[in-house]
């Protein structure tokens, strides 16, 4: 190994004073943890050069990926942010306020109503994107296109294991 860690510092050390256990979980999940610190900061900054708050990104950017014309029903942005119902009531009062997103009657259904993406909602989401993808590949200029590949492939197959 040429180059040595925080987390290879830290395994060798437990290595020493405990050598019955295997540490190679924490040589990946450590280093998984604080490489999600370094993603929270570098997304937190590129929110916040795009003057939205993370909360604002998660329905604005679902909204944006639906296509046009950009709307979703409540429910249908409920099962994409993993929050509750009257937090995402909170959080479309708080967009409509901010003239990100505006509500209309369900053509479908006139006792429902849809979330549609304004003009200056899309510019916001737009620009926080193109941030966000610029700034995750500087975090991993490290990795040649192959190597991020066959990363994503594996935290894939992770990640699906945990999946109901």
């Amino acid at each position: 190994m040429s180059e040595v860690d925080e987390v290879d510092r830290i395994v060798s050390a437990w290595n020493v004073q405990r050598p019955d256990l295997d540490f190679s979980p924490l040589e990946v999940l450590s280093r998984m943890d604080r490489l999600s610190r370094q993603l929270d900061r570098a997304r937190r900054e590129v929110f916040h050069r795009s003057d939205i708050e993370p909360w604002e990104w998660d329905v604005l950017s679902a909204l944006r990926r639906a296509g046009a014309p950009f709307k979703l029903s409540p429910k249908q942005l409920l099962q994409q942010t993993l929050v509750s119902s009257g937090t995402m009531t909170n959080r479309i009062d708080r967009l409509v306020s901010r003239r990100f997103v505006r509500r209309e009657a369900d053509p479908r259904d006139g006792r429902s109503i849809l979330v549609l993406l304004t003009d200056e909602g899309r510019v916001r989401v737009d620009a926080a994107i193109t941030r966000l993808v610029d700034a995750e590949a500087e975090m991993l200029h490290a990795l040649p296109r192959t190597e991020r590949d066959r990363l994503a492939g594996l935290l894939r197959k992770l990640s699906l294991s945990f999946d109901p």
